[in-house]
């Protein structure tokens, strides 16, 4: 596939999306290995859906894949939706899909370019995500990235017979230093 180095960083580069990869977003996002941890266990996700998905959303401005600086390997998604430019504020959602690309630091310099991009060009001043308490490599990265705990969901995700508390996290533009976009002119 063709891949845009949008926003680079050290190991990775965030690229616009393209429909050309929805067979592997199907292939990951059937694979309880990966749908376990962003709530989407129960979503039946076939080719035609998802090519449906990629086209209706290819053109949202927050929403990007994962692309690894070294050879072009798609890794994963990460995008900022819900967007209210009124309030400032959004969401952030993030999947590493290749599972051998996990645990190697490319979804927390992922978050990082992101949250450059939202705070320094789309202006925002807030940004949230929701994550699944038994989820702790994710909670780890969040804090990593400076997210902070903002509230909880007591067992509002129900997963393979048991529920699971939903913890909110969040970030100000004030809490966020650093310049993390290598590409960037200004």
């Amino acid at each position: 596939m063709k891949y845009f180095k949008k926003l680079v960083g050290e190991k990775v580069y965030l690229s616009p999306r393209n429909v050309e990869d929805y067979e592997c977003f199907t292939e990951w996002l059937n694979d309880f290995e990966t749908t376990d941890y962003i709530g989407k266990s129960n979503h039946l996700v076939t080719l035609a859906s998802e090519k449906e998905y990629l086209e209706k959303h290819l053109n949202d401005e927050g929403t990007f894949y994962i692309v690894e600086l070294d050879n072009d390997k798609l890794l994963g998604t990460i995008g900022i939706e819900e967007i209210d430019y009124i309030r400032r504020t959004g969401t952030l959602g993030i999947f590493i899909g290749d599972k051998e690309a996990r645990s190697k630091g490319y979804g927390s310099e992922a978050i990082m370019l992101i949250l450059d991009y939202a705070f320094h060009y789309l202006n925002l001043h807030n940004i949230k995500l929701d994550v699944f308490e038994f989820n702790k490599r994710a909670l780890a990265c969040y804090q990593k990235c400076g997210f902070q705990e903002c509230g909880k969901r007591r067992e509002a995700y129900f997963l393979n017979g048991k529920y699971y508390d939903v913890i909110s996290m969040d970030i100000l533009k004030a809490e966020f230093s650093g310049d993390y976009i290598k590409n960037k002119n200004v």
